[in-house]
């Protein structure tokens, strides 16, 4: 089995010149050898039950780089004998995809052969352009795979999404990328027993594909070359690590060190040590942890540890999740280092995480009770024969746009949760504070 990856392979299984780069001549031929993908490629799966069933179809491929649209859609033509034809939303328009078409119309009413039509970067298309191919793929002239590395709820129009299905890539698993190492080392396809790799670059492949199958075979096949250069039988750490110019992290991402250095990050943010915190996430990156994972320990510390001290922090964190979702890695790493720099350097504060946590202790211990009647919904026939809303005052109708009036249940009046600390944007939140609680509890 190998895997899958985003080069074009000659149509037709044609033979792979052996001049081509390993990923391609390591490319799947069938379903069956494919490795990863197995929640769309299981034995019960749509995808497979349209293709053994040589049914008409269109697909529209999400995911990120590496992890087989282009391949897949290959694999998809030759499975079922149909015309291969692939277009490139970056160089081509309206008139290209209008000609596919009446090709296309020709081969099925002439030859009775359907053609699959591929169009990589599909999000690139503008609407007008993925309009022209509704009627195609509506009547069937086409089966459509458009490929896309951005969510297609987003970037594909509607009609074209409601005559397809949606199918989501996975970045590949360690334990695929390893059988896809294993493969392509001993297949005459690919380096076939040339050389043998070590057990620490075969660890230091995987880290550094990040569940790209393309990327893991093309640094492969670049410590392949180093080694044999050398006159070596091997590929070991140093020879790969001089091939691939990165150096090994010694990190596992499944055992202890994975929260060792994710914990030492966000003690160091903590800490305000904003060296240190860069170096853990320097670590984190290079031994290919996932950054949404990252992301989302920047997110939880932006609130945990910081704050209303600097509410901006968590709108960086945010945001810097967001922009690793939309420009993913290796570029992804400069916004989390924005917010890692922001979070460290940012005036610290747990009051927030100690209000919520006190809170959520005393609902769970019982402290509750009824809804004073004035907060009461007030809105619906009846609300008020039953006292609901009749004690309300609008604060908006107060100069001070705040009255005195009770909002919390009668066994938590006077229950202060968030208490501010003096630092940073509390200090300012604090005085207002006790002017705020002074006014609501007057009457008390």
């Amino acid at each position: 089995m190998t895997s899958l990856f985003d080069e074009p392979e000659p149509s037709g299984g044609a033979a792979v010149d052996p001049g081509a780069p390993l990923a391609v001549r390591m490319r799947p031929r069938s379903l069956d050898e494919v490795v990863g993908q197995q929640h769309l490629l299981g034995p019960r799966s749509p995808l497979r039950r349209l293709v053994e069933a040589d049914e008409p179809m269109s697909l529209v491929l999400y995911g990120p780089p590496g992890t087989g649209k282009t391949t897949l859609a290959h694999v998809i033509s030759l499975a079922t004998k149909r015309q291969f034809v692939q277009l490139s939303a970056l160089d081509s328009g309206v008139k290209e995809v209008r000609a596919v078409i009446a090709s296309a119309k020709r081969e099925l009413t002439y030859a009775g052969r359907r053609t699959v039509l591929f169009i990589d970067e599909v999000h690139r298309f503008s609407k007008t352009q993925q309009d022209s191919l509704l009627s195609a793929v509506e009547d069937r002239i086409v089966s459509l795979i458009a490929a896309t590395t951005e969510n297609p709820f987003f970037s594909v129009v509607s009609p074209l999404l409601s005559r397809s299905l949606v199918l989501a890539l996975q970045p590949l698993a360690d334990d695929d990328v390893h059988t896809l190492l294993h493969r392509a080392l001993t297949s005459d396809r690919g380096l076939d027993g040339a050389v043998t790799l070590s057990a620490d670059a075969e660890e230091h492949l995987v880290r550094i594909a990040g569940g790209d199958g393309r990327k893991a075979l093309t640094a492969l096949e670049s410590g392949a070359g180093a080694a044999v250069a050398a006159g070596a039988g091997e590929i070991d750490l140093p020879t790969l690590e001089t091939a691939v110019a990165q150096a090994a992290v010694r990190y596992d991402r499944q055992g202890d060190q994975h929260y060792d250095v994710a914990s030492a990050l966000i003690k160091s943010i903590r800490g305000s040590d904003v060296d240190a915190a860069l170096h853990y996430l320097a670590r984190m990156v290079e031994a290919g942890e996932d950054p949404r994972f990252i992301a989302r320990r920047l997110v939880i510390a932006a609130s945990e540890d910081i704050g209303m001290a600097d509410p901006t922090a968590l709108l960086t964190a945010v945001a810097a999740a967001d922009a690793v979702a939309f420009i993913g890695m290796p570029e992804g790493h400069f916004p989390l280092a924005h917010a890692v720099v922001h979070l460290a350097t940012a005036p610290k504060s747990n009051a927030v995480t100690v209000a919520m946590g006190e809170s959520v202790a005393d609902v769970r211990a019982g402290l509750a009770g009824p809804v004073p009647p004035g907060l009461r919904d007030a809105h619906y026939a009846g609300a008020k024969k039953l006292g609901h809303g009749g004690t309300y005052r609008y604060p908006h109708d107060s100069p001070e746009g705040i009255v005195a009036q009770q909002y919390p249940p009668d066994a938590l009046v006077g229950r202060d949760y968030y208490r501010p600390t003096q630092r940073g944007a509390e200090g300012p939140i604090a005085a207002r504070l006790a002017k705020l609680r002074a006014i609501l509890r007057r009457t008390r």
